[in-house]
């Protein structure tokens, strides 16, 4: 499927192009192994000095389809699926973050995003600093280090729903000769395309919209091609010096703009293994399909949803950055024109306790640890995602005490809205 391709067009058919004979729908390519001839033709493959499939924790027909539809969806180079988003973020970092190296990360991100960079990742020697996405280029300047080796944030965090200025973030990051690494899972690229406004690496948590029927866990990682790893290359030695596990060879010179992907497959998903099963990725695919068709509707009725909470007097507050009294209007605007997600969050008055047992009376939503599916399902970060954060870091992620996370599904807007009115009239 050509790039040039309008967006609908690539859900539908990027990816699998079919010849004579072949199947019109993707395969699940359901095999571990693939034969070859000669001993030769194997050691060709293992140097990588061929291209090929042998064995699909590295690589896999089915795997790779989604992931170039994907790649094409977010105008990249290339993508490689990984088994969780979670997956897809540490490999983002770790691909080009060792121990001794820091990073510096926006603080309004989800909580297992926030404990793997903040908690598991320091295990491994790799420092974070997490700073106030808000904060003047100068202020945020001021937490990157001689062994800062990326910037990252979330395109419309989760759950706080702040959006990202990517233009000044990605600003901030090649002055400071390192990449921008954007989560885009709430937009995805229907609603916003990051690399279009200066993003190097997008990550996903295929999970969530882009599966949509919540039946299929993963993730994806995407290169923009456009960082020049080279250009920096005392930063990068991962990408920029000789990898002894591959006799020598130096994935910049001999992989170009293909050096960061190739990196990522043959070395973290060789010894990880974080993979992505053939039959998730044709999950993962029969969700794409639609995704176009989808977001629109989501967006549509997280708007009529946000607009009745508004206008209801049991509601403390109601943020969804599509709302004009949104902080992040404009900026929604300027990257989300069409509209950004499905995702509200709301307090009500009466606190806490109120916000539990609306959620428990809750028919319709679910109460379940999952967010932008096509369900409308319903959470409370500070009780449930964010449970492990301490007060002091719930309030620097702005995760209120009473906030609820509200992801409206594709039903229909007014059965949604009985079902938060009979909810609230319990209060």
């Amino acid at each position: 499927m050509k790039t040039k391709a309008k967006r609908s067009t690539i859900c539908v058919q990027g990816g699998w192009n079919p010849k004579k004979g072949d199947p019109r729908v993707l395969p699940i390519y359901q095999s571990t192994t693939f034969k070859y001839d000669t001993s030769d033709q194997m050691g060709r493959l293992f140097d990588l000095k061929d291209a090929g499939y042998f064995y699909s924790r590295l690589q896999n027909p089915t795997t790779d389809a989604v992931a170039s539809k994907i790649a094409d969806l977010e105008g990249g180079i290339g993508a490689i699926l990984t088994a969780s988003g979670q997956a897809a973020n540490f490999f983002a970092l770790t691909n080009i973050c060792e121990a001794g190296d820091h990073f510096v990360c926006s603080a309004s991100i989800y909580g297992g995003t926030y404990n793997l960079f903040g908690v598991t990742l320091k295990k491994f020697g790799i420092d974070v600093t997490f700073i106030n996405p808000n904060d003047t280029d100068e202020v945020i300047e001021k937490a990157f280090r001689p062994n800062t080796k990326a910037l990252f944030g979330e395109t419309v965090s989760n759950p706080t729903l702040e959006v990202l200025d990517i233009e000044k973030f990605a600003r901030i990051a090649h002055q400071q000769g390192v990449p921008l690494i954007i989560d885009n899972t709430f937009p995805t690229p229907i609603n916003c395309r990051p690399f279009e406004w200066g993003a190097d690496i997008i990550v996903h948590s295929t999970t969530k919209y882009m599966d949509g029927h919540a039946s299929a866990i993963g993730g994806c990682v995407v290169d923009s091609g456009n960082f020049d790893w080279a250009a920096h290359a005392n930063k990068f030695p991962g990408l920029c010096t000789p990898d002894p596990s591959y006799h020598g060879l130096t994935y910049t010179e001999t992989f170009g703009k293909m050096a960061y992907l190739t990196k990522a497959t043959v070395q973290l998903m060789r010894d990880l293994g974080s993979t992505q099963s053939p039959m998730n990725a044709f999950l993962l695919n029969l969700g794409l399909e639609t995704l176009h068709l989808r977001m629109p509707q989501h967006c549509k009725n997280a708007l009529l949803v946000s607009q009745y909470l508004e206008a209801n007097d049991k509601i403390a507050w109601v943020n969804y950055c599509d709302l004009p009294s949104s902080p992040y209007y404009e900026l929604s605007k300027k990257y989300m024109p069409k509209g950004s997600c499905g995702v509200i969050s709301f307090g009500l008055k009466g606190g806490r306790e109120s916000s539990i047992e609306f959620m428990d009376s809750l028919k319709l939503a679910a109460i379940v640890t999952h967010v932008a599916d096509a369900r409308t399902c319903v959470l409370h970060p500070a009780s449930h995602t964010h449970r492990q954060l301490s007060d002091q870091q719930l309030a620097d992620a702005g995760i209120r005490p009473d906030l609820i996370r509200f992801s409206v599904g594709i039903e229909d807007p007014e059965d949604i809205i009985a079902d938060i009115q009979q909810a609230l009239d319990k209060i």
